[in-house]
């Protein structure tokens, strides 16, 4: 078993971490702080990379078996062939279907109620084939769903191309380059076309302007020039444009992390005047949905939980409550339907996400206010898309930490679910044989922090080796979800836990409140208390634990292990944000000016100060650091290449312990890593190999 401060199994047959390694070749005295990797067009900057990576290699070598046991293995507990449900919109049925051997679908469809009339109207693998990379951004059928619009990311830096064809067999045609993800069409079709909204970026790779385009759908008709609609001038703004599932408007949001404005055209009329719904406000956020004769508002101007409002659609109503403010609940979304609302609250004591039913008379007077019965606590219950504005049957998914993800349709009338679909597990290890707890650890303030585990039934009582899990940024909550690449650690007696930290979402808007800006340091302080709660619990080896965080989750492990490095064996840090304060002082890159209201602008002193009181790169310092696995991609627009490969050149000059150093820079990916499902799967069976090696399971 490796000790609290690392005796490795596998170091004396390892090359060594500093004379000779890429870290001592390419360091220059005249910079110390590694700034010159920034310069992507140098030949020593790629050349730098490729040692990292090598060195990777040559470490790595002798795990290399057991990556490869844990991809096949992983590869065995899957059902590779995939299909998806059927959802049957108004003219077609539509599905994807994924070979076994495949990283890309195929998507089929028939004419309702013919099924014998299948046909493949869209192969992505076809798509795909030729380029290293391929992300499909979006996916639009035109309103007579004889029209396929799509983008596509062909190198990883999230700059889309927009290509349309004729369904099902027309030959694709490339309509624009250089844009955002999303397409939307307006509901103006005619024989001859019909109008696309689409987004575009200004420098910073910020969604700042909305554009329509009049599709011509005769071959050779000539190309349209784009037309924008509103274009944003704050840099800390976004904009985004979708579609009310009543089909009759177009919402287009202009927001910032914390402010929202909410504009709106007829979705058959787009050409007309934009409609303000919603004018910002500092601090105030909006979602709108709709209804015939009636807006709906989920808002936080009276209250950071938020409250639903509604207004009749006609010019120059105003906004009237629904549902109140509360305090011991989060509003977090609203899906119209014709016969009325489906609410996400989120329950603060318990972390907890509710689907609550409300169906209304005319009058918008209440005829039945109800939650939807959940399966078990904690788990996910998201309403799935339902495209039928006046659909009686929802389709719900749940999963949990031991409940792979299943489909049901719900039938309103008759209360009936109906289990369409189950993720099926094959191997040695099933769902049933785990086991999931919820802890509470007292971090340094007296609050008590969510941490959810998860490990197998038969080991629970007894401490086990852990990997721990933390975000913690964005509000964005980590809600319970099954993983079947996890079972290989789990089957190897390995615990895996979540720590839900203050920045996330998941006790509500509170939560998330708690962890930015002033109030950052508080998940750190949450991420070890809960470190230390799995230990006092006996549920994790003190020895034996493992820190996992990705993008804004890697700024809160580098910081964790800046301070605490004693209290973890290791540490996995995938496309980390560890360079913050250099970052948020460099409006220019992609993202900056957008998360000022995340981080604080540092043009501020007070802000600078306290950024770079835990910025992960500024606080490196010599001391006994755990083993370290880094990742980072060539084409990540959100989190520059550089900022893993700083830190790991720092960490490596600063380590005290023979404990590995290591940097993998993935040169043919963005920030979401490989994009066909097998080489993401090999990569994470390289990752879990690591960890399974720093907790001592490395021969299992």
């Amino acid at each position: 078993m490796i000790s609290r401060y690392g005796t490795y199994q596998f170091m004396k047959a390892q090359p060594g971490m500093h004379e000779g390694s890429p870290v001592a070749r390419y360091y220059r005295a005249d910079d110390p702080e590694w700034h010159w990797l920034e310069n992507r067009e140098s030949a020593d900057v790629s050349d730098f990379l490729t040692a990292a990576n090598q060195q990777h290699a040559d470490w790595f070598a002798p795990l290399s078996p057991l990556a490869d046991t844990l991809y096949h293995s992983h590869l065995a507990r899957r059902e590779l062939a995939v299909k998806s449900l059927e959802t049957a919109l108004d003219h077609f049925t539509f599905w994807s279907e994924t070979g076994a051997e495949d990283d890309y679908p195929c998507w089929w469809r028939y004419p309702n109620g013919q099924p014998e009339q299948k046909s493949c109207f869209f192969d992505v693998r076809e798509r795909a084939a030729e380029q290293p990379f391929y992300d499909m951004g979006d996916m639009a059928l035109s309103p007579d769903e004889q029209w396929l619009a799509w983008t596509e990311d062909t190198q990883g830096d999230e700059r889309f191309t927009l290509w349309l064809k004729a369904l099902p067999n027309g030959t694709p045609r490339q309509l624009l380059s250089d844009i955002g993800p999303s397409v939307c069409w307006a509901e103006d079709q005619t024989a001859d076309g019909a109008t696309l909204l689409f987004t575009r970026f200004d420098d910073t790779q910020r969604p700042d302007s909305l554009w329509r385009l009049w599709v011509a759908f005769a071959e050779h008709a000539p190309m349209q020039t784009p037309t924008l609609v509103l274009r944003e001038a704050d840099p800390e703004f976004w904009v985004g444009v979708g579609k009310t599932r009543s089909k009759a408007w177009l919402i287009i949001e202009s927001g910032s992390k914390d402010t929202t404005e909410v504009l709106a055209l007829p979705a058959d009329q787009p050409e007309t005047p934009l409609v303000c719904l919603h004018a910002r406000e500092p601090g105030v956020e909006v979602s709108i949905d709709h209804r015939p004769g009636v807006f709906y508002r989920l808002h936080n101007q009276t209250g950071p939980h938020f409250q639903l409002d509604m207004r009749a659609e006609s010019d120059n109503a105003s906004w009237q409550p629904l549902i109140a403010h509360r305090d011991d609940a989060t509003l977090e979304g609203v899906d119209a339907f014709e016969w009325g609302l489906i609410l996400a609250e989120r329950s603060h004591q318990d972390a907890q996400v509710l689907l609550r039913r409300l169906e209304l008379d005319s009058h918008h007077q209440t005829l039945l206010d109800s939650y939807i019965e959940l399966p078990e606590t904690p788990c996910s219950q998201l309403l799935e898309d339902s495209p039928h504005f006046n659909a009686r049957t929802l389709h719900l998914r749940e999963e949990s930490f031991t409940r792979p993800p299943s489909w049901y349709a719900l039938d309103l009338d008759s209360g009936v679910r109906t289990l369409l679909k189950q993720v099926p597990v094959h191997g040695s290890l099933a769902p049933e044989q785990l086991v999931s707890r919820r802890i509470w650890a007292t971090s340094h303030d007296g609050e008590q922090v969510p941490v959810s585990v998860v490990m197998r039934a038969d080991l629970a009582g007894q401490p086990l080796p852990t990997l721990l899990y933390g975000y913690g940024a964005y509000g964005e909550a980590l809600d319970p979800w099954f993983s079947i690449a996890r079972l290989e650690l789990l089957e190897r007696g390995v615990a895996f836990a979540v720590a839900h930290v203050r920045g996330g979402g998941e006790r509500g808007e509170p939560w998330y409140l708690a962890g930015k800006m002033a109030h950052k340091e508080n998940s750190f302080h949450d991420f070890l208390a809960a470190r230390e709660a799995l230990v006092a619990a006996h549920i994790s080896q003190p020895e034996g634990i493992v820190a996992y965080g990705a993008s804004a989750g890697g700024l809160l492990v580098g910081t964790c292990i800046n301070r605490a490095p004693e209290a973890f064996c290791a540490a996995v840090l995938d496309v980390p944000f560890l360079d913050v304060l250099r970052t948020m002082q460099n409006p220019e890159l992609p993202l900056t000016t957008a998360e000022y209201t995340e981080w604080g602008n540092p043009e501020a002193p007070d802000v600078a100060e306290r950024i770079a009181g835990y910025s992960p790169i500024d606080n490196i310092r010599s001391q006994r650091y755990p083993a370290l696995w880094i990742e980072g991609s060539w084409f990540d627009t959100r989190v520059s290449y550089w900022e893993p490969a700083k830190f790991y050149a720092r960490v490596s000059q600063a380590q005290q312990e023979a404990a590995p150093i290591l940097l993998h820079t993935d040169m043919s990916s963005g920030h979401g890593g490989a994009s066909g499902r097998f080489k993401a799967w090999r990569d994470t069976a390289r990752q879990d190999a690591f960890i399974l090696w720093a907790l001592g399971l490395g021969n299992r």
